[in-house]
């Protein structure tokens, strides 16, 4: 028996270990650091390992390769994007975490001196969210650039397990908190055993696992076709969960409601990139030869995802709630390019994964900014004649709403036309149906929201506007010009995605 010196290819997986690497560095910072000092330190990590990543990822763009970690990772135009897409996201949250009042209770509350509120404040910061976060982040760019099974797995642990913790470190209203991350603790624990049952019967099919493997087997026809369809069907439960897709979709609600709002934002920008990505690539480049074995599926998911997501969320009275229920049905909106199988329907979620999760990460941000003496206010009731209030933040949530029903001049109309577009060249017409009238359906409960915010009398209950610190000023600003410049100017960023997404097979 001899022994093989793994090859690895550096300077391709220099972005990952550049996060993973700054990752460390947060843990060592929290270990050794006073207390004072730890928020700012980790801020000025977490910033310097994204953006030295987002400048190694550029460096290596046109590169491409199946091999950069001995055949387990392949690095191609589409992973590209994907890890930017996410390093983008990433950089616009950790801004939104390191405002630490979105973890603890405001400090008004807190009796006693200034100085006395000051120490509490510094006391109860929680910054072990910093490596928590670039743990996380390093396992969402590792995902979508995996190409076995095994691979794919560890990639989706190490994403999943920081964000199980995130989910629990509210200091206000902690009940909740730590329910949520109880809840998704234990729905993703069952759905990575289905996605380990699923890659079982996946080898049982090709003697392989990695995605060229069961590609070869699937051409060949070399495999039991009731393994194939057991490992699809399982692996699919594992990462349809991920995506919140129904009927997986049950973690998301109480999840959304329950973490630090900055937690959200981060959750459901970032993850739905990595798992998309994930699942793109095992479907177009693994399966794409298996289509009639999982598309007559995936029609009635993406469909049923589209109008219970659009359906329920008309019910909800709690602002994060009803975000979490829209999250569900923009899943179904981006399995119709999943469906698609084709170069626009990969490019068409590529765009759609961008400024959708700009746009989400901005209107979480504006949800941390109404407040009353006890923290945040999610409660719809109370956002009653906001714009009344503070015009400025409520035009600006009502933009970020916009943008969600995908009314034009905003991101999201370009991304749902263009969606909507492959889904229809592939055949689909039942998706496209579904998708409009999902779409109409979910413009009434938007806005509804912001007749409530501009058309309604402003109730004296002690809800107020907080002043954004910097740090959420900055996310806010640049979710909206992100948003607004690709509704209004998306032709740079859709010829680019166009010219550079692609799998390696």
């Amino acid at each position: 028996m001899t022994f093989t010196a793994p090859v690895l290819e550096y300077a391709l997986l220099a972005p990952m270990l550049a996060i993973f690497g700054g990752a460390i560095i947060g843990v060592l910072v929290e270990a050794f650091l006073p207390g004072r000092l730890r928020a700012p330190a980790q801020l000025f990590v977490s910033v310097m390992a994204i953006i030295t990543s987002l400048l190694l990822l550029f460096r290596i763009k046109g590169q491409s390769s199946t091999t950069p970690a001995m055949a387990s990772l392949s690095f191609d135009g589409a992973g590209f994007l994907f890890q930017a897409s996410i390093l983008v996201i990433a950089l616009l949250s950790i801004f939104l975490i390191a405002d630490q009042d979105n973890f603890t209770a405001a400090a008004a509350t807190v009796p006693g001196s200034t100085e006395e509120r000051e120490a509490h404040q510094a006391q109860s910061q929680t910054t072990e969210v910093f490596p928590l976060t670039l743990f996380a982040v390093g396992g969402m760019m590792l995902f979508p650039v995996a190409t076995d099974l095994i691979t794919l797995f560890v990639a989706l642990e190490v994403l999943s397990l920081p964000l199980y913790l995130m989910a629990g470190l509210a200091r206000y209203r902690r009940l909740a908190s730590q329910e949520a991350a109880l809840k998704y603790f234990l729905l993703g624990a069952f759905s990575s055993a289905f996605f380990l049952f699923g890659a079982a019967f996946l080898y049982g099919y090709s003697s392989s696992l990695t995605f060229a493997g069961i590609q070869q087997a699937v051409l060949g026809n070399a495999g039991n076709d009731v393994f194939l369809l057991i490992g699809l069907a399982f692996i699919s439960v594992g990462l349809l969960f991920k995506i919140g897709a129904f009927p997986f979709h049950a973690w998301s609600p109480d999840v959304y409601q329950g973490s630090p709002t900055a937690i959200t934002a981060f959750m459901a920008a970032a993850t739905k990139v990595a798992a998309f990505g994930a699942i793109l690539r095992i479907f177009y480049v693994s399966f794409a030869n298996a289509e009639w074995q999982w598309r007559p599926a995936l029609v009635l998911i993406a469909i049923a995802t589209m109008l219970f997501g659009s359906l329920v969320a008309i019910a909800q009275r709690d602002v994060k709630r009803m975000l979490a229920y829209s999250s569900i049905a923009h899943a179904g909106f981006l399995l119709s390019g999943v469906y698609a199988l084709s170069k626009s329907g990969l490019d068409a979620s590529i765009f759609y994964l961008f400024a959708y999760g700009v746009a989400t990460v901005g209107g979480f941000a504006i949800v941390t900014l109404i407040r009353d003496s006890s923290g945040e206010v999610t409660d719809l009731n109370r956002w009653s004649g906001l714009g009344k209030r503070s015009p400025i933040v409520a035009s600006t949530f009502a933009f970020f709403l916009l943008a969600f029903a995908g009314i034009p001049l905003t991101s999201g109309f370009i991304g749902k036309f263009s969606i909507f577009s492959a889904a229809y060249e592939s055949g689909s017409l039942a998706i496209l149906i579904a998708g409009v009238l999902s779409s109409a359906i979910a413009a009434f409960f938007y806005i509804r929201v912001i007749v409530l915010m501009f058309f309604k009398d402003p109730v004296e209950d002690g809800t107020s506007v907080v002043i954004p610190s910097a740090l959420t000023t900055i996310t806010i600003t640049i979710s909206a010009l992100i948003t607004l410049i690709l509704g209004v100017f998306p032709a740079p960023l859709v010829d680019f995605i166009a010219s550079t997404a692609s799998f390696l097979r």
